[in-house]
């Protein structure tokens, strides 16, 4: 099992909150470029996705993938983003298992946040995924 706290986040009115975000490391299986990176374990979220940016870095042409649309908080507004096959290590470099996975790549999210670890790809590749927020801690197992 790891064991990961939740990263701090300073909100505007000065307080802060916390959110289950963690080291990954992604890597494209057919070329072994990787990166670590930071996700947010995302319960609402269908799929992991993460900022086209990363899929170049790890060397995809982006939109080569398999194209699928998101929805966003407008009504009728749809974002693409191109699915590529990857392996995500959570806690980065030989920490924790290595998840091989689909994983979407899209233009339109900031690369300045984070990317998201959703349901398809990451929930069910792992037996157990506990959320303990009043500690401020999240904790997963795989298989």
């Amino acid at each position: 099992m790891q064991r990961f706290d939740y990263k701090r986040y300073l909100l505007p009115d000065g307080n802060t909150v916390g959110r289950p975000v963690i080291p990954i490391l992604i890597r494209n299986p057919y070329t072994n470029q990787a990166i670590e990176y930071e996700a947010l374990i995302d319960s609402g979220a269908d799929r992991c996705v993460f900022p086209a940016v990363i899929g170049e870095m790890i060397g995809y042409d982006i939109e080569s993938g398999d194209r699928e649309y998101v929805g966003g908080a407008i009504a009728g507004e749809r974002s693409p983003m191109f699915v590529h096959a990857v392996e995500i290590t959570p806690g980065g470099y030989w920490k924790g298992p290595i998840l091989l996975t689909a994983a979407a790549f899209m233009p339109d999210l900031s690369n300045t946040g984070h990317g998201l670890l959703g349901q398809i790809g990451f929930f069910d590749r792992l037996s157990y995924i506990n959320f303990r927020t009043p500690k401020g801690i999240v904790e997963i197992a795989s298989r």
